[in-house]
């Protein structure tokens, strides 16, 4: 077998220009591994890209794959790689040139970990991105202590539910904003306080140490929310107003208080592994929307757009 399952995209557009399609499946390098793929998670970066939001990244190349998370098995080793056997369960991301919406990637093995063994291949996916993001920016890019005052805004989607749980692993006093309907479902994940974000402006909060902000928005006016000393860090930007967003991030670490901390994550096995640690210690609980198949990639793009999301929509692809 040479070809392989992969969802796809000849045109940037709505979720309809997705189409499952075939791809040769990838040819691995000495000092790669090839990943038969379980399942993966549909991120928000991904809506952009095929939307066309990100073109001056992604280019006008096609037809384009997505996806940037996984869970799986080994189906193959390079020549050069030690320490990673055929048959082993696996979890990784790779967020630039692999789109991992497919049955087969190559990669890495510093870009893999063994997954949770506790877990299934979906409940595992809906952990990933959002726990490696959490722990980048919570734990090393804020360096959260117990005691202080968290607020996640998003708090029911893909990284704000596992967020709130790795900041009160982190023993932080968490704050979560959510829509209405999903506020029972994040105060079950264990945030302290729980506020309907359409009714509660943001100029009726308190201080916080640390801020992550999982929306993009006004986040100028956010950041008048941190106490001083405190830190702020946004996973995304107004991709609606791209160009403003940014310029709000980089005046931030010049003008006014507190500098707005922003990363694109890459984790690495060590990272995966503590995260995989984390999971099968049960101090992190998957946190599913919805498991569609790969034909239907595209109304898993449309859900996800259509909001109030609780935890990830996961697509199961063997």
């Amino acid at each position: 077998m040479s070809e392989m399952r992969a969802a796809l995209f000849d045109r940037y557009g709505p979720p309809e220009v997705l189409y499952v399609g075939s791809v040769p499946i990838p040819t691995i390098k000495p000092d790669q591994v090839l990943v038969r793929v379980h399942a993966v998670s549909v991120n928000g970066g991904e809506l952009a890209g095929r939307a066309g939001k990100l073109r001056l990244i992604t280019g006008r190349t096609f037809p384009q794959g997505t996806g940037v998370d996984f869970a799986g098995e080994v189906a193959a080793v390079g020549a050069s790689v030690t320490g990673v056997r055929v048959g082993d369960r696996v979890w990784g991301i790779q967020r630039l040139k692999v789109a991992s919406m497919a049955e087969y990637v190559a990669i890495s093995p510093r870009k893999i970990s063994p997954a949770p063994r506790s877990l299934t291949p979906a409940e595992a996916i809906s952990l990933l991105a959002g726990g490696t993001t959490s722990l980048t920016a919570l734990r090393d890019h804020a360096a959260i202590k117990p005691g202080e005052r968290l607020l996640v805004r998003g708090a029911s989607g893909g990284v704000g539910s596992v967020a709130v749980q790795i900041g009160k692993l982190l023993g932080a006093h968490v704050v979560a904003l959510a829509g209405a309907r999903n506020l029972d479902f994040v105060r079950g994940l264990g945030a302290d306080e729980v506020l309907d974000y359409r009714t509660t402006p943001l100029s009726q909060l308190s201080s916080f140490d640390v801020i992550l902000d999982a929306a993009g928005t006004q986040q100028s006016r956010l950041r008048r929310l941190l106490a001083p000393g405190g830190r702020m860090v946004a996973i995304t930007t107004d991709l609606n107003r791209p160009l403003a967003s940014l310029t709000t991030i980089l005046t931030s670490a010049v003008h006014g208080r507190g500098r707005i901390r922003i990363f694109s994550g890459n984790p690495d096995t060590q990272l995966l592994t503590e995260l995989t640690q984390y999971a099968e210690n049960g101090d992190v609980v998957p946190v599913i929307d919805t498991v569609h198949t790969l034909d239907d990639i595209a109304a898993a793009h449309r859900a996800l757009e259509a909001g109030g999301v609780r935890g990830k929509h996961v697509i199961q692809v063997v």
